[in-house]
């Protein structure tokens, strides 16, 4: 990655979101991180050597020795999204990538709205109005997005119903986005269980052990990212499946 440019990340404070702002911000990138803690964002920041990281408002535009800006933002109400980016300045994005999710498993028999309600909007609805929203930047760059699916987006299996229905709203998403925006390249990573909080989650509600090294690291998912997004501009990688 020879060229730099600003990068948007959401679920940057943690798994494959931490893992690929690692990579970029190692090949020289600016990045936006986008999280619902700001205590988690500013560790993030921090990890990368930006105890004292900017906010994302008009006048905080990196420099070369500032990199890293942070925009706590809740996903779980996507109509609040629009007012919070209203005053935020954001720069042309080079990409966008889309890494925040939820997941709550449960049969159909017994999963109750709220969980059907929540995973549609983080892991879909929050992720299209973020896009919607950033289309301007996006075009500006001839920007790539990047979102992160996963298996249950490609098959559904019982007692993922919901989680599964999210994702297969994403890669929809993700397919009527890259027909309607010809310069913007979109990219569909669908990972198997990686380690992850989130796994962790997962296997406590399936009633399990969690040891990571059963599943894929979150960097090794990153790089398959960031290999998509360095692809030369004559191409683009429309769907990724990684198994670990």
């Amino acid at each position: 990655m020879n060229v730099v440019g600003t990068y948007l990340i959401t679920g940057a404070t943690g798994g494959i979101g931490a893992a690929v702002a690692d990579l970029l911000y190692e090949a020289g990138q600016s990045l936006i991180l986008v999280g619902r803690s700001a205590e988690r964002l500013a560790e993030t920041a921090a990890r990368l050597g930006h105890p004292t990281p900017l906010a994302v408002e008009p006048t905080a535009h990196p420099s070369v020795e500032h990199r890293v800006r942070v925009l706590e933002l809740d996903l779980s109400d996507p109509r609040r999204i629009e007012a919070a980016l209203a005053d935020a300045g954001l720069p042309p994005l080079d990409g966008v990538v889309h890494s925040a999710g939820v997941v709550e498993l449960g049969r159909v028999a017994e999963a109750p709205p709220g969980a059907w309600v929540e995973q549609l909007l983080v892991n879909a609805a929050a992720p299209a109005e973020l896009t919607r929203l950033l289309l301007p930047q996006l075009r500006a760059a001839r920007g790539h997005v990047v979102f992160v699916n996963s298996g249950s987006g490609l098959r559904a299996r019982g007692g993922w119903g919901a989680y599964a229905a999210s994702k297969h709203a994403l890669r929809a998403l993700a397919d009527a986005l890259r027909d309607e925006e010809p310069d913007i390249r979109v990219t569909s990573v669908y990972p198997g269980r990686t380690a992850s909080e989130m796994q962790r989650k997962v296997r406590d509600q399936e009633g399990g052990e969690y040891d990571p090294a059963d599943y894929m690291s979150a960097p090794t998912v990153a790089t398959v990212i960031v290999n998509a997004l360095t692809t030369p501009r004559d191409a683009t990688v429309t769907d990724i499946s990684v198994r670990g």
